[in-house]
């Protein structure tokens, strides 16, 4: 496939690609074009006409051709499904999950919009102030490789939707799903200047974007080193950024919890996507009286998983995205494990890019992998802990902040402990790996700045203006 700049599919200049393969069977999938400077420097250029086009249209016309895109993107989510399975690596089940929400978001943003109203403040003496809401221009929407669709919604819907022009920086190891959505963007009637996609090189692209005065608004979902350079990047020119970062997300498992919910729990939050998710429970903090008992039987249950080809309905996990992933898991859990914590069950990669259900016990909270290690694998961690003090203090000794969960069948000491976790979310009652369209989805600490959702996103990506008519009621 094809970058896709103005409208057009094109090459790159020096007509250098990357190679795409598929996870499940480490087949070349296809290539796509590794862009130059040069290529950059176009599309940012005709970017500026693109904002002025978008902007000029009235949320009616908008919303018209993001509702288009909407039903478009319904009618193809098998399609989409495939391309996520196969480029990705999620289960299809949970791919096909992944696809409905691209409808569900670009849908809700463009009726967000056109319910979006201007303000007029009381008045001030014999004037009158009105306020309102204009886009921020260029909006630079850099997609993770673990969720390419859903967060490329996530993350376009709304930029769309409040007039601005888009350019998309999809993942290396999966470009071609963010390939194909904007496309379907331009078949439901979204200019070519409006948004476009470039591909090639993170660290090259990525900084190009983040340091252009081109640019009004950067977008990424990623790791927090990357996110710390896009904003020291983005510093220079004082560019908006909202950074949806990594996680060492916990959850406190009291001695009064349904054992067997808690495991489950635990299992299903660290297996979904091979435990390729920001909010993935990454720490189980759990008391010292149930911990054995937890500990086998979560390990009774990652063992029972079945892991193969992600497009093989009887698959519970698939693969990591690439081999490279896989090779720093099994390192990872081989360091922990030098430094005390004992291997309950997995601990190795397989085929390249498979890892096994893997549990680590006796882990202790002066680990690294208890505090800023993120490991992302399906490797589930457990701390013991005697007294709740204790747990929030473990809890709170990482640099994330993204999620997190609480089991305890003490209501009370379920709020109490999730009013004392440092983070974005926590549900009480399950792990932290929750995510609606509509909350604000986002991290404390060095797990991001701003949020995702419905409820605030578009707010994010606007700058108010304050009008004044002065004397106008005099």
């Amino acid at each position: 496939m094809k970058m896709i700049i103005g409208g057009r599919h094109v090459d790159s200049r020096d007509r250098a690609t990357v190679e795409v393969y598929n996870p499940s069977t480490h087949e070349l999938i296809d290539t796509v074009p590794s862009a130059t400077a040069e290529d950059v420097q176009d599309m940012l250029r005709i970017a500026q006409k693109g904002k002025k086009i978008w902007s000029a249209k009235s949320i009616g016309e908008r919303y018209d051709i993001l509702m288009f895109a909407a039903d478009l993107a319904w009618q193809e989510r098998e399609t989409i499904a495939d391309m996520v399975c196969r480029e990705q690596g999620k289960v299809r089940s949970a791919a096909l999950e992944e696809a409905e929400k691209v409808s569900l978001l670009f849908r809700g943003y463009a009726e967000k919009a056109r319910h979006a109203y201007g303000e007029m403040l009381p008045d001030n003496g014999a004037d009158m102030i009105v306020v309102r809401r204009d886009p921020l221009g260029v909006i630079a929407c850099v997609i993770p490789f673990n969720f390419p669709a859903e967060l490329f919604a996530h993350k376009v819907a709304p930029a769309l939707a409040t007039g601005n022009a888009v350019v998309v920086k999809p993942a290396s190891d999966t470009p071609l799903v963010d390939i194909y959505l904007v496309d379907l963007l331009h078949r439901a009637g979204v200019p070519g200047e409006v948004v476009q996609v470039v591909t090639g090189s993170g660290s090259r692209i990525g900084k190009l974007l983040s340091g252009s005065p081109l640019i009004d608004g950067i977008s990424l979902t990623g790791s927090t080193e990357v996110g710390i350079d896009v904003m020291r990047e983005a510093a220079g020119n004082l560019t908006h950024v909202f950074l949806e970062l990594g996680g060492n997300d916990a959850m406190v498992v009291f001695d009064d919890a349904d054992i067997e919910q808690a495991a489950d729990e635990a299992v299903n939050a660290r297996i979904y996507n091979a435990g390729q998710v920001c909010c993935s429970t990454k720490r189980c903090v759990v008391h010292n009286k149930v911990r054995e008992a937890f500990t086998t039987l979560v390990a009774r249950k990652m063992q029972a998983l079945r892991v193969g080809n992600a497009a093989d309905p009887d698959s519970d996990m698939g693969p990591l995205v690439n081999e490279s992933a896989a090779e720093a898991a099994q390192q990872q859990v081989a360091e922990m494990m030098q430094q005390g914590a004992t291997l309950v069950c997995g601990g190795h990669a397989f085929d390249k890019t498979y890892f096994e259900p893997t549990v680590l016990d006796g882990v202790t909270p002066d680990m690294d992998i208890a505090k800023d290690l993120e490991v992302f694998a399906p490797v589930v961690t457990v701390i013991g802990f005697d007294t709740e003090e204790e747990a929030v203090s473990i809890v709170n000794g990482s640099m994330y902040g993204l999620s997190g969960g609480v089991m305890t069948a003490d209501i009370r000491r379920g709020m109490r402990v999730a009013l004392a976790m440092d983070s974005g979310g926590v549900v009480v009652g399950g792990s932290g790996m929750y995510r609606t369209l509509d909350m604000p989805f986002g991290g404390h600490n060095k797990s991001g700045i701003s949020h995702e959702g419905f409820l605030d996103t578009m707010n994010e990506m606007v700058k108010t203006k304050s009008i004044v008519l002065k004397g106008i009621l005099s």
